[in-house]
């Protein structure tokens, strides 16, 4: 038995087989057969593959088109990611959970859009304009996991944007 299984035994609360099933390993344990250690490293992969995509598009950043193009999937890559941490489906719960419904949406129509104007469309302003507002949507989606984030953002805003004195 490896470190991670004991440790979510421990965290469970004893061997109880019915526990495991229940667990978040146990969810995926059926669908996948990578031990936990293998979903840490293709995690990891995924990440570091994604954030070095987004980075490496800033070189290209003179030609929009190319530049939208890697981004995007870097940035596609390093959001799916977590995928193999808690797998496929619940992911996709979590992002379709009324709380990111709408960020979740906005991020995948800018997804969409940047794809669409930079690969069929040329359109070097159009692209931009998506790659912002794709950055935009994954920051306020971001958000939504870390407890009164999205608030204290909005406050903010409000505050910075104020004109009345």
């Amino acid at each position: 038995m490896d470190a991670l299984t004991r440790l979510h035994r421990s965290l469970a609360g004893g061997d109880d087989e019915e526990l495991q099933e229940e667990s978040i390993l146990g969810d995926t344990e059926d669908l996948c057969s990578l031990s936990p250690l293998q979903r840490i490293y293709a995690f990891a992969a995924c990440l570091v593959a994604g954030l070095a995509l987004m980075i490496l598009s800033f070189i290209v950043f003179a030609r929009p088109i190319k530049f939208a193009v890697m981004f995007t999937f870097g940035n596609m890559l390093a959001v799916g990611s977590t995928a193999f941490v808690m797998g496929p489906q619940k992911q996709l719960r979590m992002m379709f959970d009324p709380v990111r419904l709408y960020a979740t949406a906005i991020y995948v129509g800018c997804v969409v859009l940047a794809l669409i104007f930079a690969l069929w469309l040329h359109d070097k302003l159009l692209t931009l304009i998506a790659v912002i507002c794709e950055i935009c949507a994954l920051f306020w989606y971001s958000l939504s996991y870390i407890p009164f984030a999205r608030r204290m953002v909005s406050d903010l805003m409000v505050k910075l944007c104020d004109t009345e004195l």
